[in-house]
């Protein structure tokens, strides 16, 4: 797993290589979850055009939070009003994330085997551990390179 993260030219022979960071991680993770799903080369033809798609439209729900969250953030309700809207609002993300994945799950056992079909959320949240414990670990590294306190001599 390591050796994924660390490589920064993955699936270099499938996409040109990318200086876009987001575009690096999403590279490696299709890498990523084609070897976990142990996919082969016709199941990765049909999956993969899928997943783009589910990923797209993800994306695309948070941004859409992400841009309500900073308008909502410059107005001035009530702060009890404006916490049971914010309520609210995030359970409609929460069930239309749901739908999302629903409705995707569906597309995933129509175009793999229902084991590998089964294993494509959760390869997926595996792989966003990973990402965020790899990111952690570099951070505390960095910090230990030159950011803590200095001692003198």
């Amino acid at each position: 797993m390591f050796v994924l993260l660390s490589t920064s030219g993955v699936s270099s022979a499938q996409q040109p290589p990318s200086d876009d960071p987001a575009e690096k991680i999403k590279a490696i993770q299709i890498q990523y979850l084609t070897k976990k799903l142990d996919l082969t080369t016709e199941e990765a033809q049909k999956f993969l055009p899928v997943y783009n798609n589910y990923t797209s439209e993800v994306e695309q729900l948070i941004a859409e939070r992400r841009q309500k969250r900073e308008l909502e953030r410059l107005s001035t309700d009530n702060a009890d009003d404006a916490a049971r809207k914010n309520m609210d609002k995030e359970l409609k993300y929460e069930k239309r994330l749901l739908d999302i994945r629903s409705r995707y799950s569906t597309e995933f056992q129509r175009v793999l085997p229902g084991r590998k079909a089964g294993m494509v959320f959760k390869s997926e949240r595996e792989f966003r551990n990973i990402m965020i414990n790899h990111l952690n670990s570099q951070r505390m590294n960095r910090m230990g390179q030159g950011g803590g306190l200095r001692r003198r001599p």
